[in-house]
């Protein structure tokens, strides 16, 4: 068996979902793992696995909008931390640990040491569609795709092989690039979905100027995570995140609005949710998100949140749910049985990738 250092995104939830399966997977196969994470993803997985705690960038943001200074401060701020973290990992988990292979969900201080020590890496992630699959890029939007392609390529610069996951499936650019459909928590494989009243809005971080659109449908009642705030206003339900509470909520709206992050957006069409989608402004991948979403009839996508655009998305649900029909959630055995494949015989094809890359 294998020893594995896995690297987790710590922004947001969608990286630590994906690595909880993928490396409750491999433990199960008996590969000895160190996780390195932060943030909500080191929150989300310290309790379950063996897990170092490093830092890691984050985007700050103003009412759904990437905020330039927000995120250079706060990045500014995290780097006597990120020395430390970075010294840390090298010695305990590179030095000391001494693994033969290394994963990264978007993790750069883990793709960075793999490539200094010539050890193998793979990816799991979404991002990485944007560098090894072909697409139609959005509109008016081809320079941020560029910009994108080069801040992909800094944060992971030389993965040996790709491991993709995507809902909306493209032609692979390499021979070292495999494409599957989105890695989804048992949790939501195990729900039942039926059609609710409520609408489900999730926000990544609240702003405030979406409100008076929904109270503007009086008739419709909206459960809101995001806002950090409990209560009832109106049509209005405030709901503190919970993971449970959460998923029943969404397994039971009849449809869904929210950013255009990729996670969510899965796990909703799985439950078969249309979706309205508001990309983060200044973030491409939400764009694309939201754009392929449109593309397969399974939602909208719009550039603002009003009470027309979200009343235009409410009167065509049947038309999204008769695509989603065709939709089929997957239970991330395809992917699995990859990742076993590369790690097999003392990770033999992983090795040959890397030599010969």
């Amino acid at each position: 068996m294998a020893k594995i250092v896995y690297g987790v995104a710590g922004e947001g939830s969608g990286h630590s979902s994906r690595a909880r399966e993928m490396a409750t997977h491999l433990r199960a196969a008996g590969h000895d793992l160190w996780l390195a994470s932060y943030d909500r993803g080191y929150r989300n997985l310290k309790d379950d696995f063996r897990v170092l705690e490093i830092e890691g960038l984050c985007i700050g943001s103003e009412d759904n909008r990437v905020s330039v200074v927000k995120t250079f401060t706060e990045n500014l701020k995290r780097l006597p931390a990120g020395s430390r973290a970075w010294q840390q990992l090298r010695d305990k988990l590179f030095r000391e640990f001494q693994p033969d292979c290394v994963i990264t969900d978007f993790e750069p201080m883990t793709a960075y040491l793999a490539q200094h020590y010539d050890l193998p890496l793979i990816t799991i992630d979404n991002q990485h569609r944007m560098r090894y699959l072909a697409y139609e890029c959005p509109p008016g939007f081809e320079f941020e795709s560029q910009v994108t392609l080069h801040i992909i390529r800094a944060i992971v610069p030389k993965p040996d092989v790709s491991l993709v996951t995507a809902f909306h499936p493209g032609q692979t650019l390499n021979h070292r690039t495999f494409v599957f459909p989105p890695i989804l928590r048992r949790e939501v494989l195990a729900q039942q979905p039926r059609e609710g009243s409520h609408v489900l809005v999730y926000v990544t971080r609240a702003f405030d100027s979406l409100l008076g659109e929904l109270r503007a449908l009086p008739r419709e009642r909206f459960l809101l995570y995001g806002f950090d705030r409990e209560g009832e206003e109106a049509n209005l339900q405030f709901k503190p995140f919970s993971r449970d509470g959460f998923l029943d909520d969404l397994a039971s709206a009849k449809a869904v609005i929210g950013t255009a992050g990729f996670t969510l957006i899965s796990e909703a069409l799985a439950l078969q949710k249309p979706y309205l989608a508001l990309p983060m402004q200044g973030q491409f991948e939400q764009e694309l998100n939201a754009f392929q979403l449109a593309q397969l009839g399974y939602g909208k996508r719009v550039t603002e949140l009003t009470n027309e655009t979200i009343g235009d998305f409410l009167y065509r649900l049947a038309d999204y749910r008769l695509q989603l029909a065709n939709y089929i959630a997957d239970d991330a055995s395809a992917i699995k049985a990859k990742l076993d494949d590369l790690l097999a015989d003392d990770c033999r094809q992983t090795r040959y990738y890397h030599a010969n890359r």
